[in-house]
């Protein structure tokens, strides 16, 4: 009889002998090249974005997104390093400041709430409340993809480690809630650039950060794209990800506890002042 599969493999705690020897490959190879830091005053460390981005949890994150393929995950790594500094990344994790994030709010909230069953960070972003005209009087692109960039520091730095002491075990994932309702197709071209460039820092940069994916209010069209990309998509990826249609309130809440959930997703949690500027969660315990 085989073996159960250990859902966690590749994960801290959970490698197997070619896993772990990957993994000291991987560092050492990246030590060779000066892709990390082995001196403690290195400005990489100091001041750094205010977390240890250089622990084997967080590699083994770019080795997990190459399958253990070394090369490969070097590769990635490398990419990753020069768009750090081409972008600004570890002063933007220390300084960026959003004071347009209330108005911000009213035409495309995203935002962290709470977690799930599991301890995940909730993230939840209402792509149906998008206004691209308003949206832009108050902001800019370049300023959006700064907050999301702060928002994935903050997700590492914060978030996880808070949610990890919450729960008693390790949390590296998110629980993504992507809301389409009254989605229109000329909006989302109007800010297509934006998303692409959004999604291609959390694929390119931030690796295996993503826990579940809901996507809520599904529109008919959009679920017949699913059925033809699905197969296109690794297993581990599928199993991820949920196209959900109007009737989606007890499959988030097989997820995500009611006290939780916002109401506006059929769940109990009613924040003071609007629960997508609350910030609530271990993280922020105060609120």
């Amino acid at each position: 009889m085989a073996a159960p599969r250990d859902f966690l493999s590749g994960h801290p705690g959970h490698l197997d002998e070619a896993q772990q020897t990957a993994l000291a490959q991987f560092r050492s190879v990246l030590q060779s090249q000066d892709l990390i830091p082995t001196d403690p005053a290195d400005s990489r460390l100091n001041p750094g974005p205010g977390y240890d981005r250089f622990t084997d949890a967080h590699l083994l994150r770019f080795l997990r997104a190459r399958k253990f393929d070394v090369e490969r995950a070097r590769i990635m790594w490398e990419g990753c390093e020069k768009w750090r500094k081409d972008f600004g990344t570890d002063d933007v994790a220390r300084n960026f400041q959003y004071p347009e994030q209330r108005e911000v709010d009213k035409y495309y909230p995203q935002y962290y709430h709470k977690m799930d069953r599991d301890g995940r960070p909730i993230y939840i972003e209402r792509l149906g409340k998008l206004d691209v005209a308003k949206l832009y009087a108050l902001t800019t692109q370049e300023r959006q993809l700064q907050h999301l960039v702060s928002e994935y520091e903050k997700f590492l730095r914060d978030r996880l480690p808070a949610c990890s002491d919450a729960s008693g075990h390790l949390v590296e994932t998110s629980c993504t809630i992507m809301d389409l309702h009254n989605v229109g197709l000329s909006s989302f071209y109007r800010v297509k650039d934006y998303v692409s460039a959004a999604s291609a820092i959390g694929q390119n940069y931030y690796p295996e950060t993503m826990g579940k994916f809901y996507i809520i209010n599904a529109p008919y069209l959009f679920s017949t794209v699913w059925s033809l990309i699905k197969p296109w998509l690794d297993e581990v990826t599928v199993s991820k990800i949920s196209i959900l249609g109007k009737n989606y309130k007890q499959e988030l809440l097989k997820q995500i506890p009611e006290e939780n959930l916002p109401v506006d997703f059929g769940g109990k949690c009613s924040c003071p002042g609007g629960c997508s500027l609350s910030d609530a969660g271990p993280w922020n315990p105060v609120r």
